[in-house]
């Protein structure tokens, strides 16, 4: 942290819109924590307040236009690509997309502060069609929220987080061992999971299995659809014999689900 502390310092501007710019397309960069410590070098007349504030605003807005569009374009393909790299990717997607069908389009205005929906929210927009003058002015005002919070942070505490942080330097050997054992443990777990059920932590039946036991009329099955807003509407092509199911309430609609068959759920 003190390191970043005096990178702030010394190419503050850059660091900022490229930290905060990568963050905000979905790569594990700490925008909050250079945002924290531009502050800090702007309280310390190391940087211009109102051109940080501008150029991490910007750089946010930058990445998250790009990725709407994407998510316009690509649909939850992308989603599911931003989530491969958490425990569990379906977790990931619901996640954010329980947030939309809960708040609405207001969740944009304090995404950025959940972990997993900051990066998820604005292409999830895009999947779902909303209207791109809508998600600008709710996508800005959550960002100049983010964005002013965190650099008021180390703006107002500058001199409590410099004497904090001097500590932190004689524990940084200590620290980037600890980090990289923790990065050596995900990945054997990553690896471990992956050959343990696949790509899919969720189980999957094969297409074949399924055609099958549709050609042979097997009534110890339901195929149920659980397409997502923006996928599916009553028009709308279904899997033959299949029955619908309504995301947003589904705990309550799987309560009258058979108990004695084989239930096959299929989504976008």
């Amino acid at each position: 942290m003190t390191d970043l502390f005096s990178l702030a310092a010394r190419h503050g501007y850059l660091l900022i819109f490229a930290v905060v710019l990568a963050e905000s397309i979905g790569l594990p960069m700490p925008a909050a924590l250079a945002l924290v410590a531009g502050g800090a070098a702007a309280a310390a007349h190391n940087l211009n307040a109102p051109l940080v504030l501008l150029l991490a605003v910007g750089a946010m807005m930058i990445g998250d236009t790009f990725t709407f569009i994407l998510g316009r374009q690509a649909g939850w393909a992308l989603l599911g690509f931003l989530c491969r790299l958490s425990m569990n990717p379906e977790t990931c997607i619901l996640r954010s997309a329980e947030s939309f069908y809960k708040r609405g389009k207001i969740t944009l205005l304090f995404a950025k502060f959940v972990p997993g929906i900051n990066t998820m929210a604005p292409p999830l927009a895009g999947s779902m069609k909303m209207r791109p003058l809508q998600f600008f002015r709710l996508d800005l005002a959550g960002t100049c929220l983010y964005v002013g919070a965190y650099f008021s942070l180390g703006f107002i505490f500058r001199d409590f987080l410099a004497s904090i942080t001097r500590g932190f330097s004689t524990a940084s050997h200590a620290l980037g061992v600890i980090l990289l054992a923790a990065l050596f443990i995900y990945i054997v777990y990553r690896v471990w999971t992956y050959k343990r059920t696949g790509h899919h932590p969720v189980p999957r039946a094969a297409v074949e299995e399924l055609a099958l036991r549709i050609a042979a009329e097997d009534e110890g099955m339901l195929i149920a659809d659980v397409r997502s807003h923006g996928y599916y509407d009553a028009d709308a092509e279904r899997i033959k014999g299949s029955i619908r199911l309504e995301p947003n309430n589904f705990l309550e609609e799987i309560k009258s689900l058979p108990k004695d068959k084989d239930i096959y759920l299929y989504c976008t």
